[in-house]
């Protein structure tokens, strides 16, 4: 088939600047090269790091870059603007790159095009191709409370879902829905289990103490406040420490956040047991956890998926979890999962239990391992490109 993809309009394809449905695009990508499957193109906003990123098998994969962050692209995004203020379902600057890749669209012949997560580019695009139109959810962006929820949904010919707790909210448009199918995602899982560990002393701890990894987004959803909270409840025990991994945005953004200080502040009086890390390149994520004993993903939210619960099991870690979204989908059976209700005090509860249970946590570190082979790229990639079949 002749394939596009319209990405997201934010970050770019190649995966350059990290994000998690962009890395999802770079895996089928690379399976769609080694398989010579289909006549992909995939339109994706410009990034100068892309120079250093070589650029996959052009045979079977096309890239349409437009760059909207030069003198052009601003001058094009404000025209955009002035044009079509207060018309637009997304910020401007998205719609102004996807009013570029629809130009570029009209003029070829796709058999299918695939939307990454922006659900309401269906709108602009009516009318504008005869391809088959496929949206690619990573989030819970089409249910029945959002804007024009029965328009988007009845221009899509099929919705791929990342989870079954997706699928649910989109069948909250249409309870008898036969367009919805669930893709588990996936990641290069041997990247985790393969690579050593970050020397511990490096990190600024020892080899005695117990050390509780938290990787991800510094945002209030993502539960890190309650799991600072649930530690200074064990303060007593004096190895048991904290490593925080990731900043309050994508890539290497620095700028702090309310939200950022509020954690520091929080953890000032546990602070020889606490260590922020800031931004670390995705690469070198699998080498951090591994100096920890165990993994913590305190979720207050409804997580779609939650890719860094396979990178803890990937990374062979026993898994603290919380029942959110499609969280219990991806770990059932070899996590321990607490309830968000007083989710301070079962947080600490289930740390100590793994802290006083060497033997607990080892069941639970091979248990999680075996589950992540589950998640690999290639199986996703494979699922992927069937479900469009």
């Amino acid at each position: 088939m002749k394939i596009a993809i319209l990405t997201s309009g934010i970050l770019p394809v190649p995966a350059v600047q990290g994000g998690a449905v962009e890395n999802l695009i770079d895996f089928c990508l690379e399976y769609n090269a080694d398989n010579h499957m289909h006549n992909i193109t995939v339109y994706s906003v410009y990034h100068p790091n892309l120079k250093l990123y070589k650029i996959l098998d052009k045979t079977y994969n096309q890239y349409i870059f437009f760059n909207t962050n030069n003198w052009w692209g601003k001058l094009g995004k404000r025209l955009y603007l002035q044009k079509h203020g207060g018309q637009e379902y997304y910020h401007y600057s998205i719609e102004y790159f996807l009013e570029k890749a629809i130009n570029h669209i009209e003029k070829k012949n796709y058999d299918m095009i695939i939307v990454e997560n922006r659900p309401a580019y269906s709108l602009k695009l009516k009318g504008k191709s005869n391809a088959k139109l496929v949206l690619h959810q990573e989030n819970d962006f089409l249910n029945s409370q959002v804007q024009q929820y029965q328009d988007i949904y009845n221009s899509y010919d099929l919705i791929i879902n990342t989870s079954s707790y997706i699928t649910e909210r989109v069948k909250t448009i249409n309870p008898k829905d036969t367009k919805c199918i669930t893709v588990l995602n996936g990641i290069d899982t041997k990247k985790f289990y393969q690579t050593p560990r970050k020397n511990r002393k490096q990190i600024g701890f020892s080899n005695e103490d117990f050390i509780i990894v938290y990787s991800g987004r510094l945002t209030k959803e993502k539960g890190i406040l309650e799991l600072i909270r649930a530690i200074k409840q064990l303060d007593e025990i004096q190895n048991i420490k904290l490593l925080i991994i990731g900043a309050s945005a994508y890539g290497k953004d620095k700028r702090s956040t309310p939200f950022v200080t509020e954690l520091i502040e929080e953890s000032t009086t546990i602070k020889d047991k606490v260590i922020f890390t800031g931004f670390i390149d995705y690469q070198m994520i699998p080498s951090y956890l591994k100096t920890a004993d165990i993994a913590v993903v305190p979720s207050m939210w409804e997580e779609p998926f939650g890719l860094t619960v396979i990178e803890a099991m990937a990374a062979g870690l026993p898994l603290i979890t919380t029942y959110s979204g499609g969280i219990p989908e991806i770990c059932n059976g070899v996590a321990i999962l607490v309830d968000r209700k007083h989710i301070v005090d079962n947080l600490a509860r289930a740390i100590l239990d793994l802290y006083e249970h060497p033997e607990k946590r080892q069941q639970m570190a091979a248990a999680s391992l075996e589950r992540s082979k589950m998640f690999d790229k290639e199986t996703y990639a494979k699922n992927f490109f069937a479900a469009l079949e």
